[in-house]
């Protein structure tokens, strides 16, 4: 069966959504266009690109998390060199080595930019902080002054995963001046309101890594650090949670991931597979139930 798929945002957590690709396609389903946030981005990529997801499992094997951690080389000490980044670079991190990635992975199955795909399969999310607006990518480009068809896929993933204060984000330079822009999941973590044709010419299923509304544990806020915590999950999730309850919540599948931080970048190859393995279970019971 053909379907549209997205896929939420979720940081290292996103090993999950290989599992779920893996059942979905072991299952008979093939996707048409996808959408998705951060790590929802990445997995998205790669399939509009024609990536099986044994060839995704494959390429998150041999993955090494640890050469995304890409620091600014210094003479200045390490622990002020990290402060003086995130005053003035924003991030901890350069980030240019996840682009890379991507773009290398992109590249070996003939994609480069929007206009290797087909037209519409692949939406993803990233954040104008200059502005205040949310992007959808390539839709928006033409506002910035970018032709869409001849802008790097690696590019939008990398301003998609632009985790804000970890990775530094991405300078977009436009005749009108420079967007700083950042992870898509400020905005929208989960955008399933992309697909919202009145009439689907497809079934739309959704992969988000979180428990549902009711499963979901509350914040527990007694300071600051946890207040700023609440506060962000907060934003992140409130626009996509009126969709869900409104029209979609039976279409998605819930993987509950709350244990893992999104930075772990130096997790173990056991807990990488766990994660793998957890978001293949929960979607073989989603699609136990499922029907369209």
């Amino acid at each position: 069966m053909y379907i549209d798929g997205v896929f939420s945002g979720g940081g290292i957590k996103g090993f999950a959504l290989v599992g779920a690709y893996q059942s979905l396609e072991s299952s008979g389903y093939r996707f048409v266009r996808v959408a998705g946030t951060s790590a929802g981005s990445i997995i998205s990529s790669f399939i509009a690109a024609g990536y099986t997801s044994t060839e995704v499992l494959h390429l998150m094997e041999e993955l090494d998390l640890k050469q995304f951690l890409d620091e600014r080389r210094t003479m200045i000490p390490f622990k002020f060199m990290k402060w003086l980044s995130l005053y003035w670079r924003l991030g901890l991190y350069k980030g240019n080595k996840l682009e890379e990635w991507i773009d290398e992975k992109l590249h070996s199955k003939g994609v480069s930019t929007f206009g290797d795909l087909r037209r519409g399969t692949l939406k993803v999310i990233a954040s104008d902080l200059t502005n205040g607006r949310m992007i959808v990518l390539p839709d928006d480009l033409p506002s910035y002054g970018f032709i869409p068809e001849q802008f790097s896929v690696a590019k939008a993933v990398r301003m998609s995963c632009s985790l804000p204060y970890f990775f530094e984000p991405v300078k977009l330079t436009t005749p009108d001046g420079t967007s700083i822009v950042v992870d898509g999941g400020v905005l929208s973590n989960f955008p399933i309101w992309l697909f919202k044709e009145k009439k689907s010419l497809r079934p739309i299923i959704g992969v988000k890594l979180s428990a549902n509304e009711e499963e979901r544990p509350k914040n527990k806020i007694q300071n600051a650090i946890e207040m700023y915590g609440a506060l962000f999950e907060t934003m992140k999730d409130a626009h996509d949670s009126r969709h869900i309850a409104s029209r979609h919540e039976r279409n998605i599948v819930f993987i509950p991931v709350d244990t893992i931080l999104s930075t772990e970048f130096e997790m173990t190859e056991q807990k990488k597979l766990a994660l793998i393995e957890l978001g293949k279970a929960k979607t073989e019971d989603f699609l136990k139930r499922w029907a369209f």
